[in-house]
């Protein structure tokens, strides 16, 4: 039967709603093609790739399938106004209770942006010379960058721009030799007093529950995922995750994203920076 590179990619557009929720966009043509090649190496398929789309469809490559088809763009410390409200304002506050603050990070990629929250709760903890119990719970949908999370051993360019003024990467990374990186690049690790605040594990945010408790978290961050989703489905993403947050605690969105059903629900104090005020559903 013969199929146009149309019908290939309409196929895989709704393979990945079904699985994932994700909406692809019609001018993703090019790179919808460069994932199909990346999970033919890491299904090691030899067939056909409608074959092989079948058989995802019927529950096999469904991890293959994920991982090549998701975006991975990351960084430390990532639209770090984010982190200086967290420093400044969001952490301290909560520090004054003297409870456990419970942070949440919903796509956690291969973990940058969790481990810069557990960092900027260290350098408060410092500050305020108080010893805090803290944890941040950090979900992706990609298994291989949750296993490169979890192992916490990253590339660093001592001319790098990535970590602000107020964070020496030395405090919370331990340097690993590596003869075959160029120039200034060396290859940093997690320090363990950084990584046993993490907790990394598999989610879908389109699932229709999530594995918390209500009221669980004093922060949210859901930060530059929402896009990958319908506008019906991002709603009801934030939604759920609306529901897992603390009256006060503080959610985070990316810099393209807005609070949509929830904007009476909400204060705002900062660039897309939310303070929950009132139980919405």
């Amino acid at each position: 039967m013969k199929y146009t590179t149309d019908d290939v990619h309409n196929r895989v557009k709704k393979i990945l709603y079904g699985l994932t929720g994700i909406t692809l966009a019609d001018n993703k043509d090019i790179m919808i093609s460069n994932r199909i090649d990346k999970l033919k190496r890491d299904s090691k398929y030899k067939g056909d790739i409608m074959d092989l789309l079948h058989l995802v469809e019927e529950g096999s490559y469904v991890t293959e399938f994920i991982n090549s088809f998701t975006t991975n763009k990351t960084h430390f410390f990532r639209e770090d106004f984010h982190f200086l409200d967290l420093k400044n304002r969001a952490i301290p506050q909560l520090a004054k209770s003297g409870n456990k603050i419970n942070m949440y990070c919903s796509a956690s990629s291969t973990g940058e942006e969790p481990y810069s929250m557990a960092m900027t709760l260290l350098e408060v903890q410092d500050e305020i010379g108080k010893k805090l119990n803290a944890s941040v719970i950090a979900t992706d949908i990609d298994t291989n960058v949750l296993q490169y999370a979890a192992n916490g051993v990253y590339r660093y360019s001592k001319s790098s721009k990535e970590f602000p003024e107020w964070i020496k990467p030395s405090k919370y990374f331990k340097r690993r030799i590596e003869k075959n990186l160029a120039g200034e690049e060396i290859l940093i690790k997690v320090k363990d007093e950084l990584k046993k605040m993490l907790t990394f594990q598999v989610m879908n945010l389109n699932d229709n529950t999530y594995p918390f408790s209500k009221n669980q978290f004093d922060i949210v961050f859901c930060r530059n995922v929402l896009i990958y989703f319908s506008a019906e489905d991002q709603n009801k993403i934030l939604k759920k995750l609306f529901s897992h947050l603390k009256i006060g605690g503080t959610l985070y969105l990316g810099h393209s994203e807005n609070p949509q059903d929830l904007v009476n629900y909400v204060k705002r104090v900062g660039q897309n920076i939310f303070i929950k005020e009132k139980e919405a559903f």
